[in-house]
């Protein structure tokens, strides 16, 4: 059985707050002074250390909570196997980044479940952080993603390649023009994504090869949904950079456009992720059926 003990001290490790951990664990705070004093007896080691009102972990109170991580994400898949083995409809957890949650995955989950009806496939949408980090956790089973990862850290495969690129409302004087200047589209004001996101990430990285730091182009407001980026674009409050994927529709309709910028081009990959190690038949055949499918 997994230590009450160690279960305070990641929950710690988290919060960097002894107020915060008691309270979500509805226990006192010297209860937790104390579990954090046993363990770092136990152990002969400092686990935390204090500087003014902050709390921060050791190198040996990192190991330990890496240690900790890996260990409750294993019995969380444990856990699941299990389940799945005993039960007639099998149950998967696919954790997806916005772009592709929304205009990718769903067409492919859709399909795999005409074929596979003793599956379900719980979908789970956040930006590539918040995605990775689960994944890590162990609350999710598969991870598909956009954009840069830590590659070292995980097993991958590639589905797709995309394209972002910058787009306009078609009420704007660029949307009349065959080619525009990048120096001339980083003047407008860019719609981006939040902080986390792996669109935001490619982004600014890209811009930055091409000599425009952050405060060479006018980020004018940071959305984290995909749908009202588009809408404040279409009536021309800014513009975006954004997937391919994500406009087909609105570029159909002809309320947005993509300009053609000079010296332009931002591709970027859309990858499965997995913990290390731990291919399941799950993963491989929902990869297999998904590259089949486009």
């Amino acid at each position: 059985m997994f230590s009450s003990r160690k279960n305070t001290f990641y929950i710690l490790a988290q919060l960097r707050s002894f107020t915060k951990t008691a309270e979500k664990l509805n226990i006192t705070q010297p209860a937790v002074s104390q579990h954090i004093k046993y363990l770092e007896e136990m152990y002969g080691v400092s686990l935390i250390k204090k500087e003014g009102r902050k709390i921060f972990l050791t190198e040996e109170g990192k190991f330990l909570y890496e240690h900790i991580k890996k260990i409750l994400a294993m019995e969380r898949q444990i856990t699941n196997i299990l389940k799945n083995q005993s039960n007639i409809i099998k149950r998967y957890r696919l954790g997806a980044t916005k772009t592709i949650g929304a205009y990718l995955i769903p067409d492919i989950l859709g399909k795999y479940k005409m074929k596979f009806s003793n599956q379900e496939v719980i979908l789970e949408v956040g930006n590539t952080e918040n995605i990775l980090n689960k994944l890590e956790d162990g609350e999710l089973d598969l991870a598909l993603v956009e954009g840069l990862f830590k590659k070292e850290k995980y097993d991958y495969k590639l589905l797709k390649k995309d394209e972002l690129v910058p787009v306009f409302s078609a009420c704007h004087p660029f949307a009349r023009r065959k080619k525009v200047k990048l120096g001339d589209v980083l003047n407008e004001n860019l719609i981006i994504r939040e902080l986390g996101s792996g669109t935001r990430t490619i982004t600014e990285n890209y811009l930055k090869t091409k000599g425009y730091n952050k405060d060479r182009y006018k980020i004018f407001m940071e959305i984290g949904d995909i749908t009202a980026i588009k809408s404040l674009v279409k009536w021309n409050l800014g513009y975006s950079i954004i997937s391919r994927e994500a406009i087909k529709k609105e570029i159909e309709e002809k309320s947005l456009c993509i300009i053609e910028v000079e010296g332009l081009m931002i591709e970027r990959e859309f990858n499965f992720v997995w913990r290390k190690g731990e291919k399941s038949s799950f993963i491989e055949d929902f990869i297999k059926f998904s590259i089949s499918t486009l």
